[in-house]
């Protein structure tokens, strides 16, 4: 098969994983099946529930897995929404997510993910309504000015708003091309492309990126597993913060509040910890095979 996507941190996922000999993973964003099917050659008695809602690479994963068909079901939806339909939860022995936009997504016109794309779009799941012709040329300013503050950090927040309604005025934005190419002009910035971040806010918002991440660690807490180990593969900040500190929060026996003197909570309440502390980040040699991998980054947790 001509694989459009390259998995990120893909030697260290089978590395926590070939220690999982049997029961079921469950690949929360499976994508075009790439850390799943390294998965399924580590260990023939391994299962794996296959979710995404992105239909096109669903698809294609369908196909690339099909040798292991007899051990892999798939699901179409979020997971969040998913998760009430997985039977023997009790068998679960591995939650992987890889947060973020594929190859084929960025790279593929009609979905209007990627600065030449010449739609404006970019939803990963096509049957939802928002897209990002909705949010830009038609949220009201102050809006914008929040997703591109809290979503994409971007310095010049207002700035970007302000010229976004006022040219939207004169005329909207038909393409993500013609959006990235109006943001090139007026803003400025040393490392990025200048619509890189302000891409990145509107994303976010178009897909409910970090509602759907948070739902997916509530979810994944209150499931009745042990001997899990759960891996989070991020590409920016924000969703990296929301991992650690969901992990960290996990990790904690006492959760009474600092102000109260004595534990009142009965210090038992850990739901397991950090199988390591520091964050994982892809190798020098993986960045220059795939530099589209340089922002990633792995966290993994064992629940007891």
């Amino acid at each position: 098969m001509n694989i459009p996507h390259i998995p990120v941190l893909l030697d260290e996922i089978k590395e926590i994983f070939s220690h999982v000999k049997d029961g079921v993973i469950v690949d929360c964003t499976v994508g075009y099946g790439g850390h799943s099917e390294v998965i399924l050659e580590l260990n023939p008695d391994i299962k794996m529930i296959c979710v995404d809602q992105d239909k096109e690479a669903l698809a294609f994963s369908k196909k690339r897995l099909q040798r292991f068909k007899n051990r892999v079901k798939f699901h179409h939806g979020r997971f969040s929404d998913v998760i009430c339909q997985i039977e023997d939860l009790g068998q679960i022995r591995g939650v992987l997510a890889d947060i973020g936009v594929s190859s084929l997504q960025l790279d593929k016109n009609d979905r209007g993910f990627g600065f030449d794309s010449q739609t404006l779009d970019m939803r990963m799941d096509q049957n939802r309504t928002l897209s990002a012709d909705e949010v830009v040329n038609s949220y009201k300013k102050e809006d914008l000015e929040y997703i591109f503050k809290e979503y994409g950090e971007v310095r010049e927040y207002k700035k970007a708003a302000s010229l976004i309604c006022q040219q939207r005025e004169i005329k909207p934005f038909e393409s993500s091309c013609e959006l990235a190419e109006f943001l090139a002009k007026r803003l400025f910035s040393k490392k990025l492309h200048p619509a890189t971040l302000i891409f990145q806010a509107i994303r976010i918002e178009v897909n409910d990126e970090l509602g759907e991440l948070k739902r997916l660690l509530n979810s994944i807490r209150k499931l009745n597993i042990n001997k899990c180990l759960v891996a989070i593969i991020s590409f920016h900040s924000l969703e990296d913060r929301l991992v650690k500190s969901y992990f960290r929060d996990w990790s904690k026996s006492c959760i009474c509040p600092k102000e109260i003197m004595r534990c009142m909570c009965g210090n038992n309440n850990s739901f397991g910890k950090a199988v390591v502390k520091k964050v994982i980040t892809p190798t020098k040699k993986e960045i220059n095979e795939n530099p589209r991998s340089r922002s990633s980054k792995l966290r993994v947790f064992r629940v007891d």
